[in-house]
């Protein structure tokens, strides 16, 4: 089963709201969902993204695949950059060598 987070539109015409949920692939839009982990209100200016970071996490660890919107929405949330510099992080801890003390 192909997971991915995308958006489900929610609101009324002309005034729309995005539930940001994880979902089978082979679902429609607007069909059936996984979770719900966060809102994407696009006509509300700055706070218009609320996202539940762990979880969006657990379900990027698991292999969910984000579309491009929401890839762009977890970017400018920050969720990209921490779990790139985590990864970072962690490959640069594997391969450092501690030093020997020259005066043993």
């Amino acid at each position: 089963m192909a997971v991915h987070i995308r958006l489900r539109r929610a609101g009324r015409k002309k005034a729309p709201t995005y539930r940001i949920v994880v979902a089978d692939s082979r679902m429609p839009r607007d069909g059936k969902f996984i979770e719900v982990i966060g809102q994407y209100a696009p006509r509300t200016g700055e706070k218009a993204v609320s996202l539940k970071v762990d979880r969006a996490n657990y379900w990027l660890d698991n292999g969910a695949q984000p579309s491009d919107t929401v890839r762009s929405l977890l970017r400018k949330a920050g969720v990209i950059k921490a779990r790139h510099e985590a990864r970072l992080a962690a490959k640069l801890s594997a391969s450092a060598v501690p030093l020997k003390e020259s005066g043993e």
